[in-house]
């Protein structure tokens, strides 16, 4: 029995849960948190150095910041409630009396002063159930001088149109102020516009509920932080008499979009204003006005899906854009921000259909770049100032359907200097056409604008085109693409016999293959991984016994057998406790510990050796099975102390321009070291 009624207790707890809206919500947690103080009591969080309040929710509380500015907690009556001298927290109720009054008890004593000047004070005493969204002392004193002087200079009819509007003519709580609802109000049936947002801020006309939810005989009182005023215009309207947005104006009626900005909507625009487009490169600008597509894009990246007034905003938010990626919105103190920028001048220029924020900086999506603008603003610079050394500068600039790989600036290291063999090198991470790493797919082959063909390889953990892996999401441009990968390419040059010959560390390793009868193995087709023991491994053997393996060609092609994997593994493939089955023996173990691979508790001294039917690894060790009953964890190498995140991916990304000039002469692949302990 007391499982069924905890059961339908839950059950209630849930519904209630669920069915409060968002303020309810933050103002229960505040409740919560408050209650310690006495009843009905509630805990708010107060900008340092301000007047702002905000009913705390739960990560508000925890971070003790509201727009990046520190906060500290007040504790006062919750709404409805006041305080007994003598006793605990606030258990009184306050008593109801009508809307006149109900002005001096909330605070809002200007507004009780106006009404009266105004000779609304009968009407806001008297029978009736009206909604007075009320502005708070601090509003009133925030309005220009000039325009508090036009209301108050002729009572009968401007301050009391402003005062009806401001005024619904029936009760409406917190709970009917629904998200994009709005109202009539008492100014000529002209409406006021709700929005009630997930984090529980509630606003008029952008303007923020600060002390909702305040009942009277007849009616009921939100306080609010601004004074409102009615609106008529649509956006397009407001952007077509500013002069400031005469450039945008241009471009909108190029784009096709002036009808979106006339229509019904809740949409928020961020408007450049002429200053932003001047700031463009001449050409760039020219591009962009000239080419439809990317003008769409970039207008559209401007234009949120809902309206987001700036009183919404507590911190930074992804939101989405018509354009179809999101820009994340947040606040800095007063200031709203764009992508963690100031770059907003002017806030909640109203509309009927939505809110303008005007911004003194261009906003351009990728959508609308160029390769080599995706590249400018990305971290590759070192890759980007090769590829234009390169002479690529016209494929980065053009329309050609192209996808760059760009290596991260930590998989240079030291002077990297353009020779004929680098410059061959960065025409090999152009790939001929415009891709996805999403439609990418194991064994595909990519052309590049060098006439290589590259290998993509697809694992649990990576994704990687030969011996570089994605290391971001992908940057899709106007006509082309940006992949950053976090080595710089090694395209095979030769089989894996090839590899072995060329690098003067295996010349005891090509004898013993040649000894096992093995050489045909390495040089035919396939795909082959193959942890290559340097002649350091061989001599750490003793001479006595590697004669003696040397002299047993069944015994030696065992061995290294053993030393080769089926399939293509490179190094960022490798995951804890990856598997590879030998071409003779029962498995390789492999893991990586420290950014450095091990196989079989064995570090990889040299990886990623890339071969045509194949990948080399060197190790200094000679690779032996593990007993059976190892622990797994051991095969990942001994357990040391991890390095710093960005110092270990720098070491095992680096690569020198002297390594590469070499390796290319030597028409082999070029090499990433992964450092050993």
């Amino acid at each position: 029995m007391k499982v069924c009624v905890l059961v339908l207790g839950l059950s209630l707890v849930l519904t209630v849960c669920m069915a409060r809206s968002p303020y309810q919500a933050v103002l229960q947690h505040s409740r919560i948190r408050g209650r310690q103080q006495g009843p009905n009591v509630c805990a708010m969080q107060q900008i340092k150095g301000t007047n702002k309040k905000y009913f705390t929710n739960c990560k508000q509380w925890y971070h003790r910041k509201i727009c990046s500015q520190p906060t500290m907690i007040t504790y006062e009556c919750c709404p409805g409630y006041e305080k007994i001298p003598g006793e605990k927290g606030c258990p009184a109720a306050l008593p109801l009396v009508n809307i006149y009054n109900t002005l001096g008890v909330v605070g809002a004593t200007t507004t009780k002063m106006y009404s009266e000047r105004a000779q609304l004070k009968e009407e806001i005493e008297g029978p009736g159930s009206f909604t007075f969204f009320a502005p708070s002392n601090e509003a009133w004193a925030a309005l220009p001088t000039e325009i508090l002087d036009a209301l108050v200079s002729n009572v009968n009819i401007e301050l009391l149109n402003a005062l009806h509007y401001h005024m619904v003519n029936r009760r409406l709580t917190s709970e009917e102020l629904k998200h994009g609802s709005s109202f009539a109000s008492m100014y000529q049936d002209s409406h006021v516009h709700i929005h009630h947002y997930s984090n529980g801020i509630i606003t008029v006309n952008c303007a923020r509920l600060i002390k909702p939810d305040q009942h009277a005989t007849n009616g009921i009182v939100h306080v609010v932080d601004r004074v409102i005023t009615a609106i008529s215009n649509d956006m397009q309207s407001i952007i077509d008499i500013d002069d400031d947005l005469e450039t945008l104006r241009t471009a909108l009626a190029a784009a096709g979009l002036t009808s979106v900005l006339q229509n019904e909507g809740q949409y928020t625009v961020f408007a450049p204003t002429n200053e932003a487009f001047e700031k463009i490169p001449a050409e760039t600008l020219n591009r962009i006005l000239g080419d439809p597509v990317a003008l769409k894009d970039l207008l559209n990246y401007h234009i949120l899906k809902n309206m987001q007034c700036a009183e919404s905003i507590v911190s930074g938010t992804p939101m989405e854009t018509l354009q179809g990626t999101v820009l994340e919105v947040g606040c800095d103190g007063n200031q709203m921000t764009l992508n963690g920028k100031a770059i907003i001048t002017k806030k909640d220029q109203l509309g009927t259909n939505g809110v303008i924020h005007y911004i003194n900086e261009l906003l351009i999506p990728d959508s609308a770049k160029t390769l080599l603008e995706l590249a400018e603003g990305s971290s590759v610079a070192m890759a980007t100032k090769l590829f234009v050394e390169a002479g690529l500068t016209s494929h980065l600039t053009g329309s050609e359907a192209l996808t760059m790989l760009a290596p991260l600036d930590e998989a240079f290291k030291g002077s990297v200097t353009m020779t004929p063999d680098m410059r061959k090198l960065m025409t090999n991470h152009i790939v001929k056409e415009q891709m996805s790493s999403k439609s990418l797919y194991h064994g595909q082959e990519l052309e590049t604008l060098g006439g290589l063909k590259l290998r993509v390889f697809v694992y649990r953990n990576n994704l990687c085109i030969e011996n570089a892996c994605i290391a971001a999401h992908d940057k899709t441009g106007r006509y082309a693409s940006m992949f950053t990968v976090d080595k710089v390419l090694t395209p095979p040059m030769g089989t894996v016999m090839d590899v072995l010959k060329a690098d003067n560390r295996f010349s005891l390793l090509v004898g013993a293959i040649q000894t096992a009868g093995m050489t045909e193995l390495l040089n035919q087709q396939g795909t082959l991984t193959f942890f290559a023991p340097t002649n350091d491994a061989f001599n750490a053997l003793g001479q006595a016994e590697l004669n003696k393996l040397m002299r047993n060609p069944g015994e030696l092609s065992g061995v290294l057998r053993y030393h080769l994997g089926e399939g293509m593994l490179v190094s960022g493939g490798v995951g804890s406790h990856t598997r590879l089955k030998p071409l003779q023996g029962e498995k390789l173990e492999l893991g990586v510990r420290n950014y450095t691979v091990y196989v079989n508790k064995v570090p990889v001294a040299d990886a990623d050796l890339m071969a045509t039917n194949g990948v080399v690894h060197a190790v200094s060790s000679v690779i032996k099975p593990l007993p059976p009953k190892l622990d797994r964890e051991q095969a990942d190498g001994p357990a040391t102390p991890l390095r710093s995140a960005a110092s270990s991916r720098a070491n095992a990304q680096s690569f020198r321009n002297d390594d590469l000039f070499q390796r290319v002469v030597k028409s082999r692949s070029s090499r990433t070291m992964i450092h050993s302990q």
